[in-house]
């Protein structure tokens, strides 16, 4: 009988130690000579034969059938990511080369499993039996064909279902394909799969963010009032999902090391709350808050660069300016509008704003549907002037000046020669945007400006 060699003796020492493992753990405190025909079956032979046939119990797979439903009796599939088409969506296919296989069918015969899963010379049993690897064989069974036969069956743990088939049981969505929706035939039938290998990437990384060292000393570090270094993780709003109920094993392998828990997210409305902020009592405060804005930042910034390329003047040039100016004048609008919707009709009435009248016009415009004061004479007169200014219709025009002025000012800082004829032109651009609906404007974007999202 011809010797092993170190590599393949390496293998047989390691398969060795699994199956007397198993035979001590399933042996324990009983009397080993009663016990003796239940011993004999941890011999290495013997196991090797046992499980080679059991191992068609037991299938790997990445999406699983049962977690849909536990009575579903179709098929789960085994799609390894790489195979799958690349979506921006999260899905399956974004764990690449690092996802963990599921095992479902009978649980009595999970031990196949891990003996394949078995790590001898640095890699699992399994892959080298997919490689054909002739050490493990020859420490299998000196019986080449006896080796081969055991290699080939431990190898259809992974294999395609024989015929795909679903289940009353699981979920399926008619999906429909044709032109005629009233047609039957129109339909295509579509189950949903359950990817076991995702969800046990994200509950790692849930369970991390929960439990892990980094996050512990973080939280530890804030209840000491300590800075921390490391990035902190959270998810919030979660929900355990438990599969399987008391048998979580009986929907797969994966399943019970989670014992049974598949973590939801939060998937929910935003929420907003209202914002506090305070009205603006001075010019220079309304103008510096626009020029705050990060559109308006962007272009200013898109427009300072084009002029200082000093580009040719022609309609490439100028189309490409006019597509600035354009977006700038139409922040300008959308800026008083978020502005005026921030609070109630006739906050320039208040003492403390000392805005001029054009911009409390601009600004505040449904004051002028506010029952005009009588409660004192100036209030009556203030109110009075504010309507006949509103109705006369100049005001735009003021906002447009100052607009341009502005303007003109960040150029020149930038050290761009403007004047008169430019600052018309900016005037000219912020009149017609100026000119629109305002109140209309107020009333579309209350609903997106009233707050800020949180979430």
């Amino acid at each position: 009988m011809q010797k092993l060699n170190e590599r393949q003796q390496g293998f047989r020492d390691g398969i060795a130690r699994f199956i007397e493992e198993r035979r001590q753990a399933k042996l324990k405190g009983s009397d080993t000579e009663a016990d003796e025909p239940a011993s004999s079956k941890y011999d290495y032979d013997s196991w090797l034969s046992d499980a080679a046939r059991r191992v068609g119990q037991i299938q790997a797979v990445t999406h699983v059938l049962k977690a849909t439903h536990p009575d579903a009796r179709g098929s789960s599939l085994h799609a390894a990511p790489a195979t799958l088409p690349n979506h921006a969506e999260i899905g399956t296919h974004v764990l690449g080369e690092a996802y963990a296989e599921d095992i479902v069918g009978n649980a009595a015969a999970l031990d196949v499993y891990k003996f394949l899963k078995l790590e001898v010379h640095g890699r699992r049993l399994l892959l080298w039996m997919q490689d054909e690897d002739a050490d493990l064989l020859a420490a299998l069974n000196r019986d080449a064909t006896v080796a081969q036969s055991w290699a080939q069956a431990f190898k259809n743990l992974i294999r395609p279902a024989e015929s795909l088939a679903s289940h009353e049981s699981a979920k399926q969505v008619y999906w429909c394909t044709g032109q005629t929706p009233a047609d039957d035939a129109s339909y295509h039938l579509l189950q949903p799969m359950f990817s076991s290998s995702l969800a046990h990437a994200v509950h790692a990384d849930i369970t991390d963010a929960r439990f892990g060292e980094n996050n512990t000393q973080a939280r530890q570090a804030r209840r000491d009032g300590k800075p921390y270094e490391g990035i902190y993780r959270d998810y919030r709003g979660l929900v355990e999902r438990k599969l399987g109920g008391t048998k979580p094993q009986n929907i797969s392998q994966l399943n019970s090391e989670r014992r049974g828990v598949n973590y939801l997210m939060a998937s929910l409305p935003p929420i907003w709350s209202k914002r506090k902020l305070k009205p603006p009592s001075s010019s220079d405060a309304v103008w510096s808050g626009f020029l705050q804005q990060d559109e308006s930042k962007r272009q200013i910034n898109a427009l300072c660069k084009l002029l200082k390329s000093n580009p040719d003047p022609t309609m490439e040039t100028r189309l490409a300016r006019e597509r600035i100016e354009q977006a700038l004048g139409a922040t300008l609008v959308a800026y008083s509008a978020a502005l005026s919707s921030s609070f109630e009709p006739g906050w320039t009435r208040e003492l403390q704003c000392d805005l001029p009248l054009f911009e409390k016009l601009w600004l505040d415009p449904e004051r002028a549907e506010l029952p005009v004061r009588k409660d004192n004479p100036k209030h009556q007169e203030d109110d009075e002037a504010f309507n006949a200014a509103f109705a006369w219709n100049d005001w735009p025009d003021e906002v447009a000046h100052r607009f341009g002025n502005q303007v003109n000012a960040i150029l020149r800082k930038q050290d761009l020669p403007v004047g008169d004829a430019e600052h018309a032109h900016w005037a000219k651009q912020a009149i017609v945007d100026a000119q629109w609906p305002v109140p209309m404007q107020r009333r579309a974007l209350k609903p997106a400006l009233r707050g800020e999202h949180h979430g």
